[in-house]
């Protein structure tokens, strides 16, 4: 699926988050990337999946936020890894640059899911909080890193699948409307495609250039 050069690394962890969701964890091996990018990695069968890395860019290891999919060639094959297995991870590639390249403008992160991941990896690597986060999540349980989101940026759960105290009831894009409006703003978007293009649509109607919406869809498998 990818033609990029590849590196070993090892498994330190595989933790489990929530049913299908965990968190992989390796060894860095003095891989060089910047929040947002994303590597393959490949199974003992040559197939392979993108993911985006969730640690941050100053860390000694990589960890990624993976939801294991029934039926899916990779992802399962992951959840069944063990401390010491060898992994195959490619050469880091991407455009998404949260909160990167754009001067002193405020900006916005907005994230479903394991599209947390690129978020979180700029939240461990800058200083520099978003103006807002929303994140929506199927169950409270499955929100990761939001005690320390809470601790960095003002930040809003949306939990679709059942009623968590404290916490929006329902899909993110009904939060939308609490979502601070800014001419010279910059809004970054990852999760699944239907979210982000509700989002960019809204944003678009509500006078943001397209060129300051920035999208990264994530599939699973």
């Amino acid at each position: 699926m990818f033609n990029l050069e590849y590196t070993e690394h090892s498994v330190m962890a595989v933790r489990p988050v929530s049913g299908d969701l965990f968190e992989l964890i390796v060894d860095r091996n003095d891989l060089e990337f910047l929040p947002g990018d994303c590597v393959a990695i490949y199974t003992d069968s040559e197939k392979s999946r993108p993911y985006s890395i969730a640690s941050g860019s100053n860390e000694n290891e990589l960890r990624f936020v993976i939801r294991s999919m029934d039926g899916g060639e990779v992802s399962p094959w992951l959840a069944e890894r063990r401390p010491k297995d060898t992994l195959r991870i490619t050469s880091p590639f991407g455009w998404f640059r949260p909160g990167q390249g754009i001067d002193d403008a405020s900006f916005h992160f907005l994230a479903t899911g394991t599209g947390i991941a690129p978020f979180l990896s700029y939240m461990h690597t800058f200083k520099t909080p978003p103006a807002s986060c929303l994140y929506g999540v199927r169950h409270a349980a499955d929100a990761i890193g939001l005690s320390m989101l809470h601790g960095f940026c003002p930040t809003r759960l949306a939990v679709s699948r059942e009623h968590a105290a404290g916490h929006y009831n329902g899909r993110i894009t009904g939060l939308l409307d609490t979502l601070p409006l800014d001419e010279a703003a910059h809004y970054y978007c990852c999760g699944l495609e239907s979210m982000v293009n509700e989002v960019s649509e809204w944003l678009q109607q509500h006078g943001v250039d397209l060129m300051q919406i920035h999208r990264e869809v994530f599939f699973h498998g």
